[in-house]
């Protein structure tokens, strides 16, 4: 079942301020040159999007919203939010209504507390709350898209509710039980967030607030955009509570997401619909797991029916290369 959601189950965002932020991205969105892409902006589609709060058993989530059509989910990593999908969205949707979502903690989502064993921040606790979402707003079943740590939230929520999941689409991520399984000095060295963000507070925590531009001015977290998508982004990591709940996602990673892994493991628990897998062309995926047969074939020991390939733009292609990314992506949910 689609659909919009009841007035009683949303809060739609009318009265955007400044103060806010929205009216910065709308303003991206409005003019997405700014932004720098590395190619040509898509300039099929609707340029703006509807900003939406849905209220959860215990947070709030913030979307933008577009378009119309059969639904499809689009889920950011770090250290990004929503705003990542800028130039996708708009192209994606004169055919899908398209959902794209700050996750908890991240840009203007609540911040739910914690607790010592970093359930709240598990791919499993993220995923859940994204499956209430999309009921709150009317969708039953919908596509799923991830990015980096938001591939990883749907991986998790496709194995935790397959029947809510028609396609599965992940960009430059493998299942984080492989990523640690697979850890050496490369690993540590290239994914820096996964061993340093995961430490003990206060010490990641302390690092993020201290000094937020270093997070972009890192080969990692790079990208060729604008002061205005800069601030945007950097917004969390000026709340000391949304740092905290990034480092605590990281925890999560580094313990209980690995058991909720090895659990699918051992009942041979598998991903069942289509997967796209698209990487960075001569990042870390491309070379770090050729004995594997690469990260295709990583995935394949997760899912029955895995296609993808590398991508031109490093880890952040779907901002540096979005027309490539669009295309295959429709491409495939087209199937």
């Amino acid at each position: 079942m689609t659909g919009k959601t009841d007035l009683d189950r949303r809060t739609v965002l009318r009265a955007i301020t400044a103060a806010s932020g929205t009216v910065l991205a709308s303003a991206i969105l409005a003019n997405p040159v700014s932004a720098q892409s590395s190619q040509a902006t898509p300039a099929a589609g609707p340029t703006d999007f509807e900003p939406v709060e849905v209220k959860t058993k215990d947070n709030t989530i913030f979307v933008r919203r577009y378009g119309s059509g059969s639904p499809l989910l689009l889920v950011h990593g770090f250290p990004r939010s929503s705003l990542m999908w800028r130039f996708m969205a708009p192209v994606l949707a004169k055919s899908h209504t398209v959902i794209c979502v700050d996750l908890r903690g991240y840009g203007r989502s609540g911040v739910p507390a914690s607790t010592d064993d970093h359930y709240a921040y598990s791919k499993r606790a993220m995923g859940d709350e994204l499956v209430e979402v999309m009921d709150k707003l009317g969708f039953s079943k919908f596509d799923l898209v991830g990015h980096d740590r938001g591939a990883r939230v749907a991986y998790r929520l496709t194995l935790d509710h397959a029947e809510k999941v028609r396609r599965l689409a992940v960009f430059d991520a493998i299942p984080i039980s492989e990523g640690w399984g697979h850890a050496d000095a490369r690993f540590a060295l290239a994914y820096w967030p996964w061993t340093l963000l995961a430490q003990k507070a206060p010490l990641p925590e302390r690092y993020l607030a201290g000094d937020p531009e270093a997070i972009f001015d890192n080969t990692f977290g790079a990208g060729s955009f604008g002061p205005d998508v800069r601030a945007e982004y950097t917004s969390t990591y000026h709340d000391t509570a949304r740092t905290h709940a990034v480092c605590e996602e990281f925890r999560a990673a580094a313990s209980i997401d690995i058991e909720h892994d090895k659990k699918d493991q051992e009942a041979l628990r598998r991903i069942a619909c289509p997967v796209l897998h698209l990487w960075g062309a001569g990042g870390p995926l491309d070379v770090f797991y050729q004995k594997d047969g690469g990260p295709l074939g990583i995935w394949r020991k997760w899912a029955d029916h895995v296609e993808g390939q590398a991508m031109k733009g490093g880890h952040f292609f779907p901002e540096e290369n979005p027309t490539e990314t669009t295309d295959l992506l429709i491409k495939f949910l087209s199937a």
